[in-house]
């Protein structure tokens, strides 16, 4: 039996190694990644234990319940419509770096090009957000729990501080990424069953702790902007809007499920568990997340209190509702989970910068290329990407600003491919993988694209306005850079990923 799902695994390699010799590289990675590994290094990065908790005070005290859950279920259904997008090409091309080629194969090379450094620089931020997130939730959870008291501080000293400590966890996470894909596979394994039984754990300890459930408290929308909701989001007077700047929370919690894609390279049968991946780390998440800020908003003694406590909220909660004993051990596995989603996204945006530096996109790119020989992992590429995230929070500071800021960069780098996709279908690209939506993917396309515009809109406005600086500014500098010097230089990806017809032979 285990000689035949050997002969099984080694056909299936030999399927993957030759599509990827098709679409132009060799394989340089260890593929050993099978359908769960691959969900669940997904799952890791979207984590609901992170994102739904240290974000979760961006959503609550904008619109309140109604806010959280209402804003969730949207939010979710949009994220899913992209990763079916995402995965209808990336089952028809499952490359390390996917987004970056297929924005080049649908688009042309100035597409990737933008694509490719949109998406680094999201998953760079994104990383970022996770470990400050990570920072902020264990001095919180010890504070709270720990009956130890802030230090007394000022804002130099406590950024100096939280420098230090992004930096030891990021670092860390590097270490790991650094012995290899063995390691970060059992690693992220881990990370989705320790997922699932800590936020089943909470949820199950939540509501078994309050006394009655107000369920009217999930679809009533509250206006908790200024000082009612701890000061979190200017006041206004448009529920409306205060409701769309909480949608920050899902948003950027459903994020990083490009992660399948990236590990496309070291995933076995990759044409199928790719797309499956991201479709089912979002389809799972989204489902559980709900449960999970759904359960902590029934849980709350008093809804107008808990929006006063802003980013605190979560830590009252625990005080409020659960015993030391129960609540020390389930922040403990919520701080290992956040930890563990980080390590994650060294590993996709490690994989994203080892394909763009394999073309010649990055500087540095003969360095970040390399690719261990024993261990079989881009190590210049972790730990520049490790370096990169920890520098970036000593310049934006603020928390909502970086997680704005991430979830920016990615969606854009999401859409691109997918915009261009849907005007290739058909027409230039007609040569399909295994898993495709067929007539739905344009209009899941569509869907994808004009929510990505939404999403715009909301995270660049103030108080993130520095969002808006750092997306502009990025984006002028891109174009600059780009029509300047890189179009004359920067050759992409090999010919061989144009071939988009069915029946063209890719060796021809």
């Amino acid at each position: 039996m285990n000689e035949s799902l050997d002969s099984e695994k080694e056909s299936a390699i030999a399927r993957d190694v030759d599509l990827l010799r098709r679409l132009g590289y060799s394989q340089e990675l260890l593929r050993r990644l099978g359908s769960f590994s691959n969900f669940a290094i997904s799952l890791s990065i979207i984590c609901i234990l992170a994102g739904g908790i240290t974000s979760f005070h961006l959503g609550y005290s904008a619109a309140g319940g109604g806010g959280v859950a209402i804003g969730w279920s949207i939010a979710c259904l949009f994220s899913l419509a992209v990763a079916a997008s995402m995965g209808q090409i990336g089952s028809a091309f499952p490359t390390a770096g996917g987004l970056y080629h297929w924005a080049s194969i649908l688009g042309g090379r100035g597409w990737g090009w933008a694509t490719a450094w949109f998406n680094l620089a999201g998953l760079v931020t994104v990383l970022a957000a996770i470990n400050v997130g990570t920072y902020e939730f264990i001095l919180g959870s010890l504070q709270a729990l720990g009956g130890s008291e802030a230090l007394p501080l000022d804002s130099a000293e406590r950024a100096a501080l939280q420098a230090a400590g992004v930096g030891a966890i990021t670092l860390t996470q590097a270490l790991f990424n650094h012995l290899g894909i063995r390691l970060t596979a059992r690693l992220t394994d881990l990370s989705g069953y320790l997922i699932f039984t800590v936020a089943a754990s909470l949820i199950a300890a939540l509501l078994l702790s309050t006394p009655s459930w107000d369920l009217s408290r999930l679809f009533t929308l509250s206006n908790y902007s200024g000082s009612r909701g701890g000061d979190v989001w200017p006041e206004t007077t448009s529920l409306l809007w205060i409701f769309a700047l909480g949608l920050l929370l899902p948003a950027y919690t459903i994020t990083g499920f490009d992660a399948s894609a990236h590990v496309s390279e070291e995933t076995v049968g990759a044409d199928r568990n790719v797309p499956r991946g991201m479709v089912n780390a979002v389809l799972v998440s989204g489902i559980a997340g709900l449960l999970l800020v759904g359960a902590i908003v029934l849980a709350f003694p008093d809804p107008e209190a808990a929006a006063a406590k802003g980013s605190q909220v979560f830590y009252w909660l625990l005080q409020e509702r659960l015993p030391r004993w129960l609540a020390i051990p389930l922040s403990l596995g919520i701080a290992a989970a956040q930890y563990l989603c980080g390590l994650a996204t060294v590993t996709s945006a490690s994989r994203m910068a080892y394909a763009f530096a394999r073309d010649g996109g990055l500087p540095f790119s003969m360095a970040l290329r390399r690719v261990s020989a024993t261990r079989r992992s881009p190590s210049a590429a972790i730990w520049t990407v490790a370096a990169l995230a920890v520098l970036f929070t000593v310049y934006a500071g603020i928390y909502s600003t970086i997680t704005a800021v991430a979830t920016i960069f990615l969606y854009i780098s999401y859409v691109l491919p997918i915009a261009l996709g849907a005007l290739a279908y058909g027409k230039t690209w007609t040569r399909m993988g295994p898993w495709t939506l067929g007539r739905w993917y344009r209009p899941l396309s569509a869907v994808s694209v004009l929510g990505c515009g939404g999403l715009l809109a909301i995270g660049m406005a103030p108080p993130n306005d520095k969002a808006l600086w750092i997306v502009g500014a990025t984006t002028a500098a891109m174009t600059l850079i780009w029509f300047g010097a890189v179009r004359r230089v920067f050759k992409g990806p090999p010919s061989a990923v144009m071939v988009l017809r069915a029946g063209e032979d890719p060796d021809a």
